[in-house]
């Protein structure tokens, strides 16, 4: 039997769904950018993922899958990201800068051009084994298979809330 066993960091894409925190960002700022929400309610800033473009996470399988041995790989990018930073690249391709005030659970992010709050820490939204760093090492699945991810952070972000814009528009 052919048993190949694939560990695959957080791969994202415009049909993630909308429960995960990359979908509930991109979905929300293009609702705020149409003017259908106000504000994005989110919990840890700070933690970092290895995040990467689901495309490239099924390409990788496919290359484990091909494999003239059953092995054990592991997918991600080798890159952390914050959520932070997410939220930062994603107003960014609406136009909107964001301006970080407080800390905590009092901080705020505020749109640089109208002064208005549009990030709100939301201690609701911490969870509660909350792990701050997710980071994968994906040296054997490039050694061994010729694997890496293709799409940077900021091209997965952009195409992500471009799909958003695009589906906020059509129901309006």
């Amino acid at each position: 039997m052919f048993a190949s066993n694939g560990i695959l960091f957080n791969h994202e894409s415009p049909i993630r769904g909308e429960t995960f925190v990359t979908r509930k960002i991109t979905m929300a700022v293009a609702k705020i950018k149409q003017g259908l929400e106000d504000c994005i309610y989110i919990g840890n800033l700070d933690a970092k993922r290895d995040w990467g473009h689901a495309k490239d996470y099924v390409e990788g399988m496919w290359r484990i899958m091909q494999h003239n041995e059953a092995d054990d790989f592991v997918l991600a990018t080798g890159e952390t990201h914050s959520v932070r930073e997410f939220i930062e690249l994603a107003f960014k391709e609406v136009g909107m800068q964001i301006e970080w005030q407080g800390d905590g659970t009092s901080e705020v992010g505020l749109d640089h051009k109208s002064g208005k709050t549009v990030v709100t820490v939301d201690p609701r939204y911490f969870r509660p084994t909350e792990v701050d760093l997710l980071l994968g090492d994906a040296s054997k699945a490039r050694k061994l298979l010729g694997w890496k991810h293709k799409t940077s952070f900021p091209e997965l972000v952009k195409e992500m809330v471009r799909e958003d814009l695009k589906a906020v528009e059509s129901m309006s």
